[in-house]
């Protein structure tokens, strides 16, 4: 019989610090099987269930997005349009990120006695200007309600 592992063990093997295990289950991502004393405990299959979260992360997907990921019963269920919408964007951001890796290297080794008269130098000052290049995505709002400040707080009661 496997033995339920606490979480500390699963800590210690996924290398996942247990405040984040808590924050994974209160998201719902994983679920303890129950409690030895005060410690959660978990089944062996969360450390391959913590992989997934682990490589879903990696690729960019956000813990929602990955929380969709898994069927009710706690089986992967990859959505695969997903999968290719990512690796769209993906692609956009090395594209991005090439282009800008290029225009420094050419800065760095260019010739022209200024770099504002260098007209290679001066597109990518328009492209960076433009958004198309170097421009990061607004991060989406958290899901956890941000705290209100004293005076919002005041203004709804």
């Amino acid at each position: 019989m496997v033995r339920d592992l606490d979480i500390a063990e699963v800590a210690q093997r996924s290398g996942v610090p247990a405040s984040t295990l808590r924050f994974y289950e209160e998201k719902g991502l994983i679920a303890a099987t129950g409690r030895r004393g005060l410690r959660r405990l978990f089944d062996p299959d969360v450390l391959e269930r913590l992989a997934l979260i682990a490589l879903g992360g990696a690729a960019g997907f956000s813990l929602d997005e990955i929380a969709r990921m898994f069927a009710p019963d706690g089986r992967p269920r990859i959505d695969r349009q997903m999968l290719t919408a990512k690796a769209e964007e993906l692609d956009r951001t090395i594209r991005k990120l090439s282009a800008m890796r290029d225009g420094l290297r050419h800065a760095a080794a260019c010739r022209a006695p200024s770099h504002m008269e260098c007209p290679t130098f001066r597109r990518l000052l328009r492209a960076a200007a433009s958004g198309a290049i170097g421009a990061r995505r607004k991060k989406q709002p958290r899901s956890k309600p941000q705290r209100k400040s004293k005076e919002e707080r005041v203004r709804s009661d």
